[in-house]
Order: C-alpha cells, then structure tokens, then sequence
C-alpha cells in the first residue's frame, strides 16, 4: 500500500465522481493499484478554472476495469471516506513546494508534476494532509460540542502517521468528519441557509444553520460539499423528514404530507429555489438531489 495524488478537475473530460469513483487510463494502473487500501489526496491543477489546489482525501477500496470504455479503469472509493479538506491548500507557499517530492536533485519541479496520478511521501501527506484538514477560526458550532475523545480536542498536534491505526482513527472518525464537513459546507453557502436565505449569527459568533448531508452518511452519503446543504434548523428538520425536497432545478419542492403549508411558503426564500454556492464544484449534485427525492422526499 502506498499514499497518492490523484489529479481531478472540476470540468474534467473523464466520468470521475471523486467521493465514489476515479476513471483512469490504464498508463496509471500500477500507481492506482499500488494505493489499494490506503488514502489519496486530490489536486486540482492551477491551470483548472476555479483551481482548489490540494482539496480532498479518500481511500481507494479496488480497481475494476471500466466496463463501457475500453482501455479505462476505475478506482472504487471506499464509501464513507471522502473528506473535503478544511482549508485549501496550495500547490505552493512562501516556503516554495507543500509537496516537497516534486523537486528533482536541481530543486526545480519534476515531470512527475504533470502526472495525472503519482505517489506521494508519506512526509508530504503528513505536511498536506495537516493544513487541510486544520480547522479555521470562525463559523462556531451552533451550539457547544460535546466533550471530545482524547486526541481529538480543538487544538490538536500534528498528524504524525507512523502508525497505520492512528491514521485511520482520526480520518474516519465521525466527531472529526462531521465538523469539518460543516465548516467546508457553511463556507460554501457563506453561512447563509439555502432554503430560508437568512445569514443569522448570534452575538458569540456563532452561524444559526446547520450541514445537512442530501444523502445521509447513513445511506453511504459523502462527506463532499456538493452533498451538503447549509440550513436552519427547522429546515434542516424538513428536509430530513422528507417534507421538503429540491428539484434538478433547484426548485424548492414541499410535501403533500405537510400540515402547515402556507406556514413552509412563508419561510422559503422569495425565488422559490435554493440559494447555491458561488462555485460550480460546491454546487449540489444532481445525482445527490435525485437520490433524495426518490428515497426522502413524501410525495
């Protein structure tokens, strides 16, 4: 098992779903193999429009040939493991490259840069995979956090994963996934509930609305922004029941079964639809929105 990048761009010409699947050529397919079972991070290139720089983890579960294109594979990610970094991070800072093994005898970048997939130091995972995931100030919880697991209290060491189990216990931690989610979520919408549109912070600084996963991580729903809406509370609870929902369209859709229509009307934002994220990748996914209206969503 080794660690690896694997490029993604959001206006990518393969049929890459990055919190489920990875399309490759099969020039790749020893590197893609050879990250069986351990965690990738993903980089989008600067020359990408809207460039996220390094922005994600997940684990590759298997590679399968791609059944409706020949000479391409598939590399299945491990439901569940997807996690959009905290902050962003750059291909490159004050201090010259994050990804230090990039760099040839020279000090100049390496071919090995332009590789749609390359494998990565465990150094340089530990150095990327640190910033990412180091949650920023502001967006406070709407309400205080139960007391953490030792180890996982808001200031936290760095990662040092010299030990397989430490690694997974703190990336598949739930406490760890669901705060992050909701700060890359909350960013997204500004901490604006997409269904009402208010911005409301309360006087400690904390966002009144919640991140609301559209398929639920009990459904195998993703920790990805673009399976993510930031709402309020009641909306949140809607949404939930399956009381409200949200069209390809991104109109807002109410329940037949809701005992106080005119009252949901009220508090829906003018335009009917929801207010969605500036950028595209942050967008909710249709194939998101899809599963949520078949299997949620009280007609």
């Amino acid at each position: 098992m080794a660690f690896g990048v694997f490029i993604h761009r959001s206006d990518s010409i393969y049929e890459d779903s990055p919190a489920e699947r990875y399309q490759f050529p099969s020039q790749y397919l020893a590197r893609v193999e050879s990250c069986i079972g351990d965690w990738i991070i993903y980089y989008e290139p600067t020359k990408a429009q809207e460039s996220r720089g390094y922005f994600a983890i997940a684990r590759v579960q298997q590679v399968i040939s791609d059944p409706s294109k020949s000479g391409m594979y598939i590399a299945i990610i491990e439901p569940n493991s997807y996690l959009d970094f905290a902050s962003l991070v750059p291909f490159r800072d004050a201090n010259g490259l994050v990804e230090r093994g990039l760099l040839n005898e020279q000090g100049k970048i390496s071919g090995r840069a332009q590789s749609a997939v390359r494998p990565i130091s465990p150094a340089d995972f530990n150095r990327i995979t640190e910033r990412g995931l180091a949650e920023e100030t502001g967006l406070l919880p709407r309400v205080d956090p139960p007391s953490a697991l030792p180890g996982l209290q808001e200031t936290q060491s760095s990662f040092q994963y010299e030990q397989e189990r430490s690694r997974v216990a703190y990336l598949t931690s739930r406490i760890v996934r669901d705060r992050i989610f909701r700060r890359v979520v909350l960013r997204a919408y500004d901490a604006r509930c997409a269904i009402t549109s208010l911005k409301l912070i309360n006087g400690h600084g904390r966002a009144e609305v919640e991140a609301a996963h559209i398929r639920p991580v009990e459904a195998n729903g993703p920790d990805i922004v673009s399976n993510g809406l930031a709402l309020s509370g009641t909306a949140h609870w809607m949404f939930d029941r399956g009381l409200i929902s949200i069209a390809d369209n991104r109109e807002i859709l109410i329940s037949r079964h809701v005992n106080d229509e005119a009252g949901v009307r009220a508090i829906i934002n003018k335009t009917g639809r929801i207010l969605p994220p500036v950028r595209t990748a942050d967008q909710p996914h249709p194939h998101f929105l899809r599963w949520h209206r078949e299997n949620c969503f009280k007609i």
